[in-house]
């Protein structure tokens, strides 16, 4: 899915939080947002997914004349995803019978993740109980159960071990490149955008300066402040 953000602006009374004047996400992308705190990284998720609405500007999808996506082929997975009260199983579950899946296909979706996440011994676990990086990769698992178009993370791996991060880098590049699924991650890793982001596009305080080939941008940035971004200067 194609998204194009024109002239996209969001504000909270007086304050300006995103104001990107032109930004295109091809289909397939699997793109990095970087930038500090507060630049407007988890606003522009948000608008993208349909959660916010923009002030003004327009969001379009597929081509620039069409504005009404099919939320059902998106998702967002946030730094602390929600998880149903109920197993990791279940979880998984969730997307697929509000979709209606028939339960033998149901079965063989959730075999099939709990399988690809590593989360066997886990399948029958209540979600409260399960670990940061456990709970991620549940999260994950039951964002990607229908194949979803357009998938949306929020620094998925913020605060779980190395190991794990790995884990769903390497899914995450899997299903980018055999799915075709349009990816967008926040992230503040900058060698974890290097390693597994083709695009990268920095914001600063709501703006976009710069975008472009992930290895272009983090190794030879042309604007001045995501140097000084890549370099730990600004803060």
């Amino acid at each position: 899915m194609n998204i194009f953000l024109d002239q996209a602006r969001k504000t909270y009374g007086e304050r300006t939080v995103l104001d990107i004047k032109e930004m295109r996400i091809a289909s397939g992308s699997l793109l990095g947002v970087i930038g500090q705190n507060g630049a407007g990284k988890s606003t522009l998720l948000n608008i993208i997914a349909g959660v916010e609405p923009c002030t003004s500007g327009k969001v379009f999808y597929r081509t620039e004349g069409n504005e009404s996506p099919d939320f059902k082929k998106m998702t967002l997975v946030t730094q602390h995803p929600y998880l149903l009260r109920t197993t990791v199983e279940k979880n998984i579950a969730y997307p697929l019978k509000i979709r209606k899946w028939g339960d033998d296909k149901i079965r063989a979706r959730q075999d099939a993740l709990i399988k690809e996440f590593g989360l066997c011994p886990l399948r029958k676990q209540k979600a409260w109980k399960l670990s940061a990086g456990e709970s991620q990769k549940t999260a994950l698992a039951r964002a990607l159960s229908f194949d979803p178009e357009v998938l949306l993370l929020d620094e998925p791996t913020a605060n779980i071990d190395p190991g794990t991060v790995r884990e769903i880098e390497a899914i995450l590049k899997k299903v980018n490149e055999e799915k075709k699924t349009t990816i967008v991650i926040i992230t503040h890793n900058l060698a974890q955008a290097k390693r597994l982001c083709g695009e990268v596009a920095f914001l600063h305080y709501g703006k976009l300066l710069e975008m472009g080939a992930g290895r272009d941008i983090l190794q030879t940035p042309r604007h001045p402040l995501t140097a000084r971004f890549i370099a730990g200067e600004l803060i």
